[in-house]
């Protein structure tokens, strides 16, 4: 199998990364790619959200499967320009990636499913925002109706930071908080099908014991200890079922990944927001604990035929990424420092790339916010965690961050 990829972060240096480790694939390609995604993949330079660009390069490289992995070119229809071109793609339709593209389409769809999540109001002014804020009470959370790539959101306590998100936003869905510990279930839908991934859980908020703003996500691990038995089932039956068969009745069949993010509450599992591809850094965590290969499985989603692929399997063991910042992020990262320490050799953990580049000397630099994912990986969290911080230790990037706690409840609970 030919297999291009779409998209230049860590997510996607995870899906190269298990692409090529799949026997049956021949060739790996990532337009545009990364510093890192090069090691594993052919680049080629295309704007990811052009639709025509995009398809016209899986026709010429003669991909059999083209994966997008940002929500940004599932929004704007290129995996419908891709699927026009007679290519099999992994990845929503512009229409049910709205799942993602408008938390407002997302509740209406959750309403009309079944599905549990918060109350909500939908605000375009600022009386309507006051009067929800209002309603609901501290914490506050607001959200950007469109994609805000992770940062959209605002939990605060404060109403006036609560209403000058809203108002900085042209539309805003405003809900109740959500109380309990947060996790990420992944399911691969093929229209009609759905499986699930392992779980995982990341940390949104760019400082130790959750401080400071949210990010795009700061760490992950895989699997969790402390979650209720049956989870998975449980969500799959309530959530993620009743959700797809919403999106078919309206003429939407999803074909994907469907993240649903989650709050554990007291009552149950409810959705906190569903996303319409793998989720960053979760994926990098989820994949390497995959045994079942990628590309097959990815090409049984594309083509309708998931029902009839072979059951899951998983790797024994754990699997952590901790995140490596830039400089001044999630504000306007600094770009363009050289990072060193890449290739220190530490079993049981390897680095993958997110906003990297080359420079003009060959060198590899800073090139977005959050720079690299270091996974660790070990016969259980403590292990791997220990083998991705050490691994972080020998990162050297002028005004980097990374959060020190990641997987470290879990591990000492």
């Amino acid at each position: 199998m030919r297999v291009l990829v779409i998209g230049s972060g860590g997510r996607e240096h995870a899906l190269c990364r298990g692409l090529r480790l799949d026997p049956s694939v021949s060739e790996v390609h990532c337009a545009p790619g990364n510093a890192g995604i090069a090691r594993v993949a052919t680049l080629h330079q295309v704007t990811p959200t052009d639709g025509a660009a995009v398809s016209a390069l899986a026709v010429t490289l003669g991909a059999d499967l083209v994966v997008i992995g940002p929500e940004a070119p599932l929004v704007a229809g290129v995996a419908d320009a891709v699927r026009a071109a007679g290519i099999p793609c992994f990845g929503p339709s512009s229409e049910p990636a709205g799942i993602e593209g408008s938390k407002s389409f997302a509740k209406d769809v959750m309403t009309a499913a079944g599905v549990p999540t918060a109350r909500a109001y939908t605000c375009v002014t600022a009386d309507e925002a006051a009067a929800a804020l209002d309603e609901f009470g501290p914490p506050y959370v607001v959200k950007d109706d469109g994609l805000a790539a992770g940062k959209g959101v605002v939990v605060t306590g404060d109403r006036d930071e609560a209403l000058a998100h809203a108002q900085a936003c042209e539309r805003v869905v405003i809900e109740e908080f959500l109380d309990g510990p947060e996790v990420s279930l992944f399911a691969l839908c093929d229209g009609e099908t759905a499986v699930a991934l392992q779980p995982a859980q990341d940390f949104k908020r760019v400082g130790d014991g959750d401080a400071g703003p949210n990010t795009g996500g700061m760490g992950a691990y895989t699997p969790l200890p402390w979650a209720p038995e049956g989870l998975t089932e449980q969500v799959m039956s309530e959530i993620v079922h009743p959700t797809v068969a919403e999106l078919a009745a309206r003429g939407m069949p999803y074909t994907g990944v469907l993240y649903a993010g989650l709050a554990l509450t007291a009552k149950g599992p409810r959705v906190i927001e569903f996303n319409a591809r793998f989720g960053d850094p979760e994926t990098q965590v989820v994949l390497d604990r995959l045994e079942t290969p990628l590309a097959g499985l990815l090409l049984a989603c594309a083509t309708g035929t998931l029902a009839a692929h072979e059951p899951l399997r998983w790797r024994e063991g754990a699997a952590v990424t901790v995140v490596v910042a830039a400089e001044n992020y999630p504000g306007e990262p600094v770009k363009g420092d050289v990072i060193e320490g890449l290739d220190a050799d530490v079993p049981g953990a390897y680095v993958l790339h997110a906003g990297t580049a080359f420079d003009t000397d060959g060198r590899i630099v800073s090139n977005g916010g959050r720079v690299l994912s270091v996974v660790g990986t070990g016969h259980d969290l403590g292990e791997a965690r220990s083998r991705a911080y050490e691994a972080v230790g020998h990162i050297r990037l002028r005004g980097s961050h990374h959060r020190s706690d990641i997987a470290l409840r879990a591990v000492e609970s």
